[in-house]
């Protein structure tokens, strides 16, 4: 591939260009099947037509190339090294300071003598033409943790890059680039040429200036089948084991079934288990549990396991005004199969949301019920012991909806696995299907009988006794990255510390395995927790989503807090003013001003990862809504001449999806390093 000249934003300086001070000569790579990589590159006068807000120190993030890297001290840290003190402990103190900055410049000569720098096998990148979402993850295995080489993309002197950030940025479409990005013509190459800035933005105004920072785009496609598309938080994060992690819990598995007879107890949830299901815990197990007086805790078990019993249960809930609250409950003994309780309960607050689809309560089934929530914490006050063992399917949710702490539980969602794997959980209606060859839930909008959710878990639980511990556990095994990459050490055979910012609960989701976690709300958030963490983690994950919620893409998740709705109904009111929602422009204006802080504020030797991972997800959505409206529909009995005509599902529309899917699956990825 053809290269720019010296003063463009996409060559390396030549040797001549370098500081006297610098050891290194230009190491660009040139053959006939590589392609190079800048990191940066964009003249500062130009960002300032633009009328780009730049940080203080912005030349650090454009004006520096890759290989003019190196950190000279300053005046004050000279003083300070070399400042005589009177006592031992600052004399001591001064030291430790000395020491520090001689490891710092020692870093520093070693990435000026031994840059890194990524640079695209061409060739590898026309047989794939396009990188999957595991390329991605495959390659972040590489920098950071234990992977092999990546076939498309060649890592030199990766010894060199000290820390990863990756970031998914949904929104990010070739559309946002003037021109948009396409395919160069009559060429097989897939990666996407992205354009400079141009020096007269009235003409043709950049709407992410940032990204021009990056001399290519490589064309990604995000997982899924013909017509439906997968997560790719998921495809990122979890990946295939290694052959030696595989072999080591298969040997784990044969042994430890191998020791246990597959007891009762052995199917209990750990307090670990219970702390990342989001369990609510009695105040013996955890100091952090902060219940208050409506919440009943059952005392600790003290070993005696004399006439204790496994009593199956299921819930359901409405939405009121005070937030979710128990409307129907059902308790079932599994060694006699008895009904021992099954109670309509009247919600304290009224109801805005009877989630008739789920619960199947309605009006009508609540007229003249007069069970209150009091009413049922005196029946289980009475029925739930210390030793007694509370099975359900997503239990958590139940114990929540009972404010029932509890710590003996054994849940199917957990002793079963997802295809797919963790932290994926399996429906209990797939579970029944699969494993037990049932049908339930089959009452469609009329929602579900929990009598007939809590047997379900009783007869999955006899299947688990009977055909041992591995039943229900899928063979292909996987593992979350960050979990592989706390296996992998430093340079200085330090633990890898990783960590992730994300919108909702990354403690208790894909970021369960991380180091750290941040929870974020927005997008401010986001670049706060990168910057907090950057200086202490060799691997942070971040995800902003404020350009694509904006756009009607997606909807951010807040975090769920108990007493509170899951979904909260938007009213309107005259006392609320209506907040009127930000521009396109103004989205990709503060998106562009975030990118830019986040990466001057990346230290040096580090690697960036900025990808999309999907395009424009509404008419997909609305489509598969369509399909599974209809095929619904069939499987509850109804006829083509009971549906309207305008409800049918065609083949046609069909093959219309699955066009719509691989669009949709198109998404940009950005390489860097500073």
């Amino acid at each position: 591939m053809s290269k720019r000249s010296v003063n463009a934003r996409s060559s390396p300086p030549s040797p001549d260009q370098l500081p006297k001070r610098q050891k290194t000569t230009a190491n660009g790579t040139s053959s006939s099947d590589i392609s190079l990589i800048p990191t940066h590159g964009v003249d500062t006068d130009t960002l300032s037509l633009l009328g780009t807000q730049l940080p203080a120190n912005h030349s650090s993030m454009f004006g520096q190339s890759l290989h003019d890297t190196r950190i000279e001290p300053s005046r004050s840290e000279s003083f300070i090294g070399s400042v005589q003190v009177g006592s031992e402990q600052s004399e001591g103190w001064s030291r430790f300071e000395k020491r520090k900055k001689k490891k710092a410049k020692k870093e520093d000569r070693k990435f000026a003598n031994q840059p890194p720098s990524f640079a695209f096998n061409v060739q590898e990148l026309v047989k794939l033409c396009m990188i999957s979402i595991s390329d991605v993850r495959e390659l972040a295995l590489h920098i950071t943790g234990d992977a092999g080489p990546v076939s498309w993309l060649r890592v030199t002197n990766r010894a060199s890059i000290k820390r990863l950030v990756v970031m998914l940025v949904p929104g990010i479409t070739p559309e946002v680039f003037t021109p948009p990005l396409r395919p160069q013509p009559n060429t097989s190459n897939p990666l996407l040429h992205i354009p400079a800035l141009s020096t007269n933005p009235v003409l043709h105004p950049p709407k992410i200036p940032f990204l021009s920072t990056f001399l290519h785009a490589v064309p990604t496609k995000a997982p899924g089948d013909a017509q439906k598309m997968h997560s790719v938080l998921q495809g990122f994060f979890m990946g295939p084991v290694t052959g030696e992690e595989k072999k080591r819990r298969i040997l784990d598995r044969i042994q430890g079934e191998k020791e246990s007879s597959l007891s009762v107890e052995s199917l209990l949830l750990t307090r670990e288990q219970l702390i990342e299901n989001e369990y609510p815990l009695p105040t013996w197990m955890s100091e952090a549990s902060q219940l208050d007086d409506s919440w009943l805790q059952t005392p600790k078990h003290d070993g005696n396991m004399s006439g204790f019993q496994i009593l199956a249960l299921d819930c359901e809930m409405c939405i009121t005004t005070a937030g979710r609250e128990l409307t129907h409950i059902c308790i079932v003994d599994y060694k006699t199969g008895d009904k021992l309780y099954d109670q309509l309960v009247l919600p304290s607050a009224p109801i805005v949301d009877y989630l008739t689809r789920f619960s199947g309560i309605t009006a009508a089934s609540l007229k003249g019920i007069t069970t209150t929530f009091a009413d049922v914490h005196k029946f289980l006050s009475t029925l739930v012991k210390p030793s007694t063992i509370l099975l359900g399917h997503s239990l958590e949710s139940d114990l929540r909806a009972m404010r029932l702490a509890h710590g003996r539980c054994i849940d199917t969602s957990i002793i079963y696995h997802h295809p797919r794997g963790r932290p994926l959980k399996p429906g209990l209606k797939w579970l029944m299907k699969k494993w037990a060859g049932k049908d339930i839930q089959t009452r469609g909008e009329g929602g579900h009988d929990p009598e007939e959710d809590a047997r379900a878990c009783i007869d999955l639980l006899k299947l688990k006794f009977k055909n041992g511990l591995g039943f229900g556990h899928f063979m292909v095994d996987v593992e979350n990255i960050l979990e592989r990459m706390g296996r992998s050490n430093t340079a200085n055979g330090k633990q890898v510390r990783t960590g992730v910012v994300d919108y909702g609960t990354p403690a208790t989701w894909l970021g369960s395995k991380a180091t750290s976690t941040v929870a974020c709300a927005n997008d401010d958030d986001v670049v706060k927790g990168i910057q907090d963490m950057i200086g202490s983690h060799q691997f942070v994950f971040g995800r902003m989503l404020e350009l694509s919620e904006g756009m009607g893409w997606t909807t951010k998740k807040a975090a769920p807090t108990t007493g509170s709705p899951a979904t909260t109904p938007i009213t309107e009111s005259a006392e609320s003013p209506t907040v009127e929602s930000p521009s396109q422009d103004d989205l990709y204006r503060s998106l562009n001003d975030r990118l830019s802080i986040i990466y001057n504020s990346l230290p040096t030797a580090t690697a960036f990862i900025l990808f999309s991972g999907h395009g424009d997800p509404r008419k997909m959505a609305a489509m598969s809504t369509k399909k599974n409206a209809f095929e619904n529909a069939i499987r509850e009995g109804k006829t083509l001449a009971t549906i309207p005509q305008a409800e049918w599902w065609t083949s046609q529309e069909g093959r219309d999806l699955e066009d719509e899917v691989e669009k949709v699956k198109k998404g940009l990825l950005f390489l860097g390093i500073k």
